[in-house]
């Protein structure tokens, strides 16, 4: 039998610390050779898109791929999970809600690893739907004493701040000011900009990034000199950097950086680089999305929706 999961059972079921854990725990798989992963391919049509990824986790009984669809009426995302012993179709789960969680959990992850310990302020570039749960991830891991916000408008970075702010029980600040944000010990750039919105030159010495924002070769939300300030550079996967990691093209092109100091998050969580080595380096993560994510938050929420009773059973 197969469980067909919708989005609001979806939101029902899923949390961010059970997001994070299982995030977590795939990307030390991958390091260590124990999970498999695919990037994202793509299918460009004049009026639509697909894009579709691929993975597989044994450890975690996890098999399968996230679809996704872009038009005129918006994205539809949709996630299958197999039985990786049967190869038995477990359950098809409609995946925006999950998709948004499991990129938030990447960055709180990147940021448990590489933020430092006593970093307690963060800034955040975006203030749209997947801002929320870059906020509430990170504020998952560290012990949060500020949080500011900009964002091109004000309407939407008020919204933000209140809506947030409420849901987190802490005071959130807004900013019309652009460079504002980049003094803080954590930085998150989570935009749908086309070009650089955070520039190297504001971020201070000890500060961690997570560009979230980009997964196209021609969007960047950071400039080079992010990059070129950088102690550590880390992306999901080295796959990637030819095919989505924009944030990190103009460095690589240009020779700023090479392809072989770009390390794997999953390495520096399996403890095989270290990634911070000082308190005044300068981390940068740049997130691109993982099937294997996608796959690790379906788990958890499949295996929710067993305990629970949650869904409609179908036979094919």
């Amino acid at each position: 039998m197969t469980l067909l999961l919708t989005e609001g059972q979806v939101e029902e079921l899923i949390d961010m610390p059970a997001t994070l854990d299982a995030v977590e725990a795939v990307l030390r798989q991958q390091a260590e050779g124990r999970a498999t992963n695919r990037a994202r391919r793509r299918v460009a049509l004049p009026k639509s898109g697909l894009n579709v990824m691929f993975a597989g986790a044994p450890e975690i009984d996890a098999l399968g791929l996230k679809a996704y669809t872009v038009a005129r009426g918006g994205a539809r995302f949709y996630t299958m999970l197999f039985d990786p012993e049967t190869g038995g179709l477990l359950s098809i789960l409609q995946s925006d809600k999950m998709g948004q969680m499991r990129t938030g959990a990447a960055s709180g992850v990147a940021t448990r690893h590489l933020a430092r310990e006593d970093a307690r302020t963060l800034g955040i570039y975006g203030a749209g739907w997947q801002a929320e749960s870059q906020l509430e991830a990170i504020a998952a891991v560290r012990d949060l004493e500020r949080v500011i916000v900009y964002s091109r408008n004000e309407q939407s970075r008020k919204r933000f701040a209140a809506k947030m702010g409420e849901r987190l029980g802490m005071d959130i600040e807004t900013t019309h000011a652009a460079e504002e944000p980049a003094a803080q010990d954590i930085v998150v750039t989570v935009t749908s900009s086309g070009g650089p919105v955070l520039h190297g030159e504001w971020l201070r010495p000890g500060t961690h990034v997570n560009a979230a924002g980009s997964n196209f070769l021609f969007k960047t939300e950071i400039d080079r000199e992010v990059v070129k300030r950088a102690a550590f550079v880390c992306a999901d996967a080295r796959e990637e950097l030819g095919l989505e990691a924009g944030d990190l093209m103009p460095s690589l092109e240009t020779g700023a950086i090479l392809p072989e100091a770009v390390y794997e998050l999953g390495q520096v969580i399996a403890g095989h680089v270290p990634g911070r080595k000082s308190p005044e380096d300068i981390t940068l993560f740049a997130s691109q999305g993982l099937a294997l994510e996608d796959l690790a938050a379906a788990r958890v929420v499949y295996d929710r929706a067993v305990e629970r009773g949650v869904g409609q059973k179908i036979e094919f």
